[in-house]
């Protein structure tokens, strides 16, 4: 075999291997630790919102990840109610959205999260909850 065709399959065999080697670890996602469980009402004018029937906004740049964490625009969700876990910034505006399905919501809707032991198991059904979402995907 000629040294330039040696070369070649070598070096194709090497870089196979590192590209091979050089996957990225699974990302395991937790939840955060300071989410609260609400109904999000989007209004047909985002960033008007309403959590639990009660009005309220979105923050400049709110982030709002669907059910296989995508993010989606607040438009597309105008004039509908989803089951949510949401995070407010630092001005009291809802920041950061996490929809929930109607089987996921009635684990964590119940909860409460006024006791330690509350938010404990709280934090313990969103990591559930999230991992099962990395799992099927």
């Amino acid at each position: 075999m000629n040294r330039w065709i040696q070369r070649a399959l070598a070096t194709g065999l090497v870089l196979a291997a590192c590209a091979a080697g050089a996957q990225a670890p699974a990302i395991i996602r937790e939840a955060p630790a300071d989410v609260k469980v609400g109904i999000l009402g989007v209004s047909a004018t985002p960033p008007i919102v309403t959590i639990n029937g009660q009005p309220d906004r979105l923050s400049p740049g709110a982030r709002i990840r669907d059910r296989n964490n995508m993010m989606v625009m607040s438009g597309s969700l105008a004039g509908q109610d989803h089951y949510s876990v949401y995070r407010r910034d630092s001005a009291g505006l809802v920041h950061e959205v996490w929809l929930l399905n109607a089987e996921e919501y009635r684990k964590v809707g119940g909860v409460s999260t006024g006791d330690p032991n509350g938010i404990v198991r709280f934090l313990d059904l969103l990591n559930a909850i999230f991992l099962a979402r990395q799992v099927q995907k």
